[in-house]
């Protein structure tokens, strides 16, 4: 499929490091980089006449001869680059009145800025990687845990990409069996066996299953674990929060309905990103800003993975909140221990007991918290979708192979069969980037960061 989403001829230019550090990479990629390179280098080889993954020292010099900076160049020619064009990167000191100079010499001399995300989509529209390993890129660099690391890691090696296309390739050999019994019609001929066509389905079906089944854990450990922290009025919610994040974010006060507006902030507890929602205290009131704080707070619940739910030692009695689904992970905890625990309270297994003030039990709770997000499953081989792009594409496929088995259980022709695998074959080349649009790629490259 040809992509006429930007002009891949022209030589690019952008900063791949972050500004900040003792050293900044510049990099151009492009027919002419090298070239446009070797008119700012002065060192003893020219760059034009240099091999690829060789190091040059050198300086880079303007227009009128003087030196910008003492640099180091690296090389790569096409294909043999990440982009699968001729490469240059170049790295000198990390001052911004250095990069900046670097940028406009290299600007002056033919290059352009590179949009977001420019380099890995030209590495993409090149063959050099599939749409789901440069979507990967991207979580690479956004990765701000152990686990969503190794999630994005495990895609941009490709063992994801690799699992699609298996099963993209035996879809299409089982569709080029059945159409090839369309030129043999009048004989009444079957180049695929219906047994073995059923079998292969199920056991297709089966694999999609199994990828979208991990997209809650995968969007999970991505995006970050939502917990909403609940509870009536005064029963340490926002001491809580503060004890589990280690910094004083929320507010603290013993006047009741202190928390008006719901308070987030995060943690990594072994690895895991949790989102904690500080929220309103939940009871009836005629104040019309608490009121929307309580609405807000019932908004965070719905959207919750775990849910905390506070009562004070004082007074330990849980409410019921009929806005808890099944599917959320629901714990009691009561809080401020350190106080006079109330008589008629009655203790339960599955109630944690905490002081959020003086720090007592909050070990077990991050371990508690922690036991919730399953990863027992994962290994550094493990393929896990994360992507909502991705798990969309892979339901749809999934529509279209239920329809597939319909109809080879009510045995229609195989030419109607054909055209519903075809469904499946087209929504999983959706994500490897076989099947794509230009809207599309440039949602998806926009996104990147400028130099990537």
């Amino acid at each position: 499929m040809i992509h006429n989403i930007i002009d891949t001829t022209t030589t690019i230019v952008a900063p791949a490091t972050a500004e900040g550090g003792a050293v900044m990479v510049v990099r151009l990629s492009g027919n002419n980089a090298i070239e446009i390179a070797d008119k700012m280098f002065r060192g003893r080889t020219r760059l034009t006449e240099a091999k690829g993954y060789t190091l040059h020292y050198g300086h880079v010099v303007d227009t009128h001869g003087n030196i910008i900076d003492d640099v180091v160049v690296a090389i790569f020619r096409t294909p043999h680059s990440y982009t699968g064009d001729d490469t240059v990167e170049i790295t000198l000191h990390g001052s911004h009145h250095i990069t900046q100079a670097t940028l406009r010499l290299a600007i002056e001399h033919g290059a352009r800025m590179a949009t977001a995300g420019e380099f890995t989509r030209r590495a993409f529209l090149n063959g050099k990687m599939d749409l789901s390993r440069a979507e990967a890129v991207a979580d690479v660099i956004a990765s701000d845990s152990q686990w969503s690391h190794n999630i994005a890691s495990t895609q941009m090696r490709g063992d994801y990409s690799t699992r699609l296309n298996m099963l993209r390739n035996e879809l299409l050999r089982l569709c080029s069996l059945l159409e090839l019994e369309l030129d043999f019609s009048e004989e009444d001929v079957e180049f695929a066996d219906r047994t073995e066509l059923k079998n292969i389905l199920i056991k297709i079906e089966q694999e999609i299953n199994y990828l979208c089944s991990s997209f809650t854990l995968g969007n999970a450990i991505k995006n970050g674990v939502n917990v909403a922290i609940i509870g009536e009025p005064n029963v340490g919610k926002s001491t809580l929060l503060n004890r589990l994040i280690g910094d004083d974010c929320a507010m603290v006060s013993d006047i009741a309905g202190t928390t008006r507006d719901t308070i987030e902030a995060t943690t990594i507890i072994d690895g895991i990103r949790f989102r904690f929602v500080d929220t309103a205290g939940l009871r009836t009131t005629d104040d019309k800003l608490e009121q929307m704080g309580i609405e807000r707070t019932h908004r965070a619940i719905a959207k919750a993975h775990i849910i905390l739910h506070l009562a004070s030692a004082e007074d330990p009695i849980f409410c019921d909140y009929n806005t808890i689904s099944s599917s959320q992970h629901y714990i009691r905890i009561v809080n401020k221990i350190d106080k006079h625990v109330s008589s008629d309270y009655i203790a339960h297994d599955n109630t944690l007991h905490v002081s959020a003030k003086e720090n007592i039990g909050i070990d077990c709770l991050r371990e508690k918290l922690r036991s919730v997000v399953d990863t027992s499953s994962l290994n550094s081989n493990s393929v896990v979708v994360s992507n909502m792009r991705h798990y969309e594409a892979l339901s749809l496929a999934n529509d279209a192979l239920q329809d597939a088995q319909r109809a080879l259980d009510i045995n229609l022709s195989g030419d109607l069969i054909s055209e519903d695998i075809r469904r499946v074959i087209h929504h999983l080349g959706e994500i490897t980037g076989d099947i794509t649009s230009d809207d599309i790629l440039q949602s998806i490259f926009s996104k990147f960061c400028i130099g990537k």
